[in-house]
């Protein structure tokens, strides 16, 4: 990863998790001593409404203060948001991670897109089992993981247990192992 930003979009509804999701990408690559921002972008605030967050973390300093144009991950919380908004930008070289029991040419074919990476996780049935709620945000950073090399493992599962303490953290640990071994690329 020297010298290049790596940017990251999510894409979920509020209430959801995208941002926390967000964060707790960037807190693993600072514990990592990289370079980070997240920030998120949503309208009105309420339960429900689509929202986009974004990460950026790299090995030099981070000048950009913008939006995510064109990320290098796409990540969809949640499958109901699957449209122009999520191929936004896509390019040669993206991933895309998307919660959802279809195949990743379901996925492709219903954003129109040939050449993508996609991973798939069943996030949601992951989360119900784990955690008892269909809070699929820990979930998803598993699959960016397994997906990419741009944080380790071990990080994540540290930022986690020190945002949820107790049990819920071990939880969220639990289910970001799982989703890391259960996602598929297709």
């Amino acid at each position: 990863m020297t010298g290049k930003i790596y940017e990251v979009r999510f894409h979920g509804r509020g209430g959801q998790g995208a941002w926390t999701a967000s964060l707790l990408l960037a807190q693993a690559g600072l514990m990592e001593e990289k370079n980070i921002q997240s920030f998120p972008a949503f309208g009105p605030e309420r339960a429900g409404a689509p929202i986009t967050a974004f990460t950026r973390i790299s090995d030099e300093k981070i000048q950009l203060h913008s939006s995510v144009y064109e990320p290098d991950v796409v990540v969809v919380l949640d499958p109901t948001l699957l449209g122009p908004a999520v191929s936004k930008g896509i390019q040669e070289g993206t991933k895309l991670i998307v919660n959802t029991d279809e195949s990743a040419d379901a996925i492709r074919e219903k954003l129109g897109l040939e050449d993508v990476e996609t991973w798939t996780v069943d996030a949601t049935t992951l989360a119900l089992d784990v955690l008892g709620r269909p809070i699929t945000n820990t979930a998803m950073l598993g699959t960016i993981v397994k997906a990419t090399d741009v944080i380790k493992l071990e990080s994540l599962f540290k930022v986690i247990k020190a945002r949820f303490e107790g049990k819920i953290g071990e939880l969220n640990a639990d289910l970001v192992k799982k989703a890391y071994e259960e996602a598929k690329m297709g």
